[in-house]
């Protein structure tokens, strides 16, 4: 019966059991490098935001001081006060630069920069583009606060 063979072959070309472990050996890789690409980054900007915020609030303890240079030392004890309580910060990464704004003698610039080195962002180095690993951002006052 030469027909009778062909029936188990056909048989087996239909079944479908182990689609399933296929179709999740392709996705698998991806699905994992988007989840774990969206965990690194949200970690990165979480500590951007949080040295953007501490550029932010420096600038404003240093509205009280009525000199350059005091105003640069409520900036800087500030940070070193405050640093290690924003979220995802490392108080010992942490840079300040405060003066007042060379372009502008009635305002005063904080930056803040942080070496974001030790995020697990970088774990995820060959897929993916990364952000520079020092993040910097600065903040500008009026002298007086006005």
């Amino acid at each position: 019966m030469p027909g009778g063979s062909r029936q188990p072959l056909r048989q087996n070309w239909l079944n479908e059991t182990g689609s399933s472990a296929v179709e999740f050996a392709l996705i698998a890789p991806v699905f994992l490098l988007l989840v774990f690409g969206a965990i690194g980054y949200g970690i990165y900007f979480g500590a951007a935001h949080s040295v953007q915020q501490l550029a932010a609030d420096a600038a404003r303890a240093a509205v009280a001081g009525l000199s350059g240079a005091e105003r640069t030392a409520l900036a800087t004890a500030f940070l070193a006060d405050n640093g290690g309580s924003y979220v995802l910060i490392d108080p010992d990464l942490l840079t300040i630069e405060a003066a007042p704004s060379p372009s502008d003698p009635d305002q005063f610039l904080v930056r803040v920069s942080y070496d974001a080195s030790a995020l697990p962002i970088w774990n995820l180095h060959p897929p993916l583009p990364l952000p520079d690993r020092t993040i910097r951002f600065a903040s500008t006052i009026r002298n007086g606060g006005v």
